[in-house]
């Protein structure tokens, strides 16, 4: 194809007959996004200059020939099925874009179900707000800056994935005025300090956005409790992850997603451990598989948890479920 006379919509549908060769689902929506990326364009621009050669595209932020290689390589890396999102680097999630990464599961709309539940039901801003499994921090951040919530923490095993939960928390918080801390001395610079002691200075405007690193509750300081504690876990069980779309089987980390021969592992640990965080009546939310949802809440009435229910994502499938810890805890956790 002579470079000179290619016009963006050749190219998009040449990277849609590609990606419809590679057996993506959404081939020409795809093309179109990644055309757009590539080329530094939105859609009024798009639809100004799609018939001109590329060349003469105006509107675009760098060299067409760079821009046009650069499109046929992320047409080739979609082709491998790498996702859609890793590729740009982004996804939105609640009204707000995320950066994502390799490291991280991407966030999905499902999610936003955990989310929104959570915004409706608890309006005391001034409690404690914990997201076990973080992983992009888009839980987390996302009740922080559409809930106001003050004092929010999140947790992660993998320290990638931590890193990339920072960087969100600092693009999406930090200039509102949030103040972001974190246990990792690889993610900031005053890590040093004692994370939950120590902090000096005057009260941040909006609140404070704690970070830290390790397997669940073992991850935190010892003496704080939560009102609050959110949860999208690893749950699917290990023999089902070999059957998922090659995007997630293959591109996605598999940390995050295997849950073990049953995928209820993590929600053992969670219900177990969780009152001894918890302050009497606090609540906790966790994302479930859609055909989870009487297992996990019959682990949280194990665990003394009262006032359990269900509640559906947007296609009607079970998807969250919320309990309240109706028990006092000791003072002082792990004592």
């Amino acid at each position: 194809m002579d470079g000179e006379m290619t016009t963006l919509r050749r190219l998009e549908a040449e990277g849609a007959a590609a990606l419809d060769m590679a057996g993506i689902g959404e081939a020409r929506l795809d093309a179109h996004r990644l055309l757009l990326a590539a080329f530094g364009l939105d859609e009024t621009h798009y639809l100004l200059e799609r018939m001109q050669p590329v060349g003469l595209n105006v509107s675009a932020e760098a060299d067409p020939r760079d821009s046009t290689n650069r499109y046929r390589e992320m047409i080739s890396r979609r082709a491998l099925r790498i996702p859609l999102q890793q590729i740009l680097g982004e996804q939105e999630f609640m009204g707000l874009t995320f950066y994502i990464n390799a490291h991280t599961l991407i966030p999905r709309q499902d999610t936003e179900t955990l989310v929104e539940l959570v915004l409706s039901e608890q309006k005391d801003r001034g409690g404690r707000l914990l997201d076990l499994c973080t992983g992009s921090g888009c839980i987390a951040v996302s009740l922080a800056a559409k809930g106001g919530y003050t004092d929010v923490t999140a947790t992660d095993l993998s320290s990638e994935a931590l890193a990339v939960a920072e960087r969100n928390a600092r693009m999406l918080l930090a200039e509102s005025g949030w103040r972001i801390v974190s246990d990792d001395s690889d993610l900031v610079p005053d890590a040093g300090l004692p994370p939950e002691a120590g902090r000096t200075g005057p009260a941040p405007a909006k609140g404070i956005f704690r970070l830290f690193r390790g397997d669940l509750f073992t991850a935190l300081p010892r003496g704080p409790r939560y009102d609050i504690i959110v949860s999208n876990p690893p749950y699917i069980p290990t023999a089902m992850i070999g059957g998922l779309q090659p995007e997630v089987r293959d591109h996605e980390p598999r940390m995050a997603l295997d849950g073990a021969e049953d995928g209820l592992a993590f929600y053992r640990r969670i219900a177990a451990q969780a009152p001894e965080w918890m302050n009497p009546g606090g609540a906790i939310y966790l994302e479930i598989g859609c055909d989870q949802a009487a297992a996990v809440s019959a682990l949280l009435a194990e665990a003394g948890f009262a006032d359990i229910e269900v509640f559906n994502d947007l296609a009607g499938l079970n998807r969250v479920v919320r309990a309240l810890h109706r028990t006092g805890c000791p003072e002082t956790v792990g004592l």
